[in-house]
């Protein structure tokens, strides 16, 4: 293991075309395994300024295409670099958190949800995750942990090392897929530390099936239940139709209409959808814009 967090440690740095990449190399935690940090700052980044911050899981992926598995990158700096030169956003740093990929499901399954279940859905859960390749062992949440690590251990860190506001109203986090899915967990068991998420293509099945599958149904009663207050908080949620995109329409209707049913508005909530747009970087690349205007507008 040591080894394989070595060569993590040790991978190139991501290219960026605006801006810059300030590594944090195998940032150690007790609550999760250790794993890269890489901080983009703004062409111009300045002590004499404060900055929002937007905390985005799977780290790896965000700046460069040339880095990534699958030759596709959210290219962040890009996106972020247009909105800051048009004077669309605040001043904003973005921390990309790597995923630990053999545990990254484990560290992004809401924990809350799962363990509300009974002996025999978790098992069909594991059962579901098994089969599709996403658990070897017998699975376990470890998002609690996840999130303690994020909000004890990585922002402290943050907050500390860099020229930002350390306010709920200023810090977000943001995600895709299961990393939507871990956003939306944050900011209902962290509302005071994050005062926005970006939740897009929420992997609401948790596993690869609708069939059969009890997780939506206690995901959707958790955030019914946790839902923050919409007075100060701000959630945005977009989907696509094709792939595994295709699964999740429904599920989000549902999701909608917990938030407006708890006061969220236009103001303050926004559900996009993007018909012929597929589970992909190259996807979430090309709307990406939207949840940064959305949650940063100045």
């Amino acid at each position: 293991m040591s080894a394989l967090l070595s060569i993590f440690a040790l991978a190139q740095l991501p290219k960026v075309i605006s801006g810059k990449i300030e590594r944090v190399a195998d940032f150690k935690s007790q609550y999760v395994s250790s794993r890269n940090v890489d901080v983009w700052l703004p062409e111009g980044y300045s002590k004499n300024k404060k900055y929002s911050v937007l905390y985005m899981h799977d780290g790896q992926m965000l700046y460069d295409p040339e880095t990534t598995w699958n030759k596709q990158a959210w290219n962040v700096d890009d996106v972020m670099a247009e909105l800051l030169k048009k004077g669309k956003i605040e001043n904003v740093i973005v921390v990309g958190v790597w995923n630990d990929g053999k545990l990254r499901h484990s560290d992004y399954f809401p924990q809350k949800p799962f363990e509300s279940l009974t002996v025999s859905q978790k098992d069909t859960l594991r059962n579901q995750l098994k089969k599709s390749g996403r658990s070897e062992d017998e699975f376990n949440p470890n998002s609690d942990n996840y999130l303690k690590f994020l909000v004890k251990e990585l922002k402290p860190y943050i907050d500390e090392k860099y020229s930002v506001y350390k306010d709920q109203k200023h810090t977000f986090v943001a995600g895709s897929s299961m990393g939507g899915l871990i956003s939306l967990y944050a900011i209902c068991e962290y509302p005071e530390i994050f005062g926005g998420a970006a939740c897009m293509s929420t992997h609401w099945p948790g596993t690869f099936t609708l069939e059969n599958n009890p997780f939506p149904d206690a995901m959707l009663n958790y955030l019914k239940n946790n839902i923050p207050d919409a007075k100060n908080h701000k959630i945005y949620f977009d989907v696509g139709d094709k792939t595994l995109d295709a699964l999740y329409p429904p599920l989000q209707k549902k999701a909608d209409i917990i938030l407006m049913d708890a006061g969220f508005s236009d103001q303050n909530f926004k559900t996009l959808l993007f018909p012929g747009e597929d589970h992909s970087e190259k996807a979430w690349n090309k709307r990406l814009f939207q949840p940064l205007e959305f949650l940063l507008k100045k």
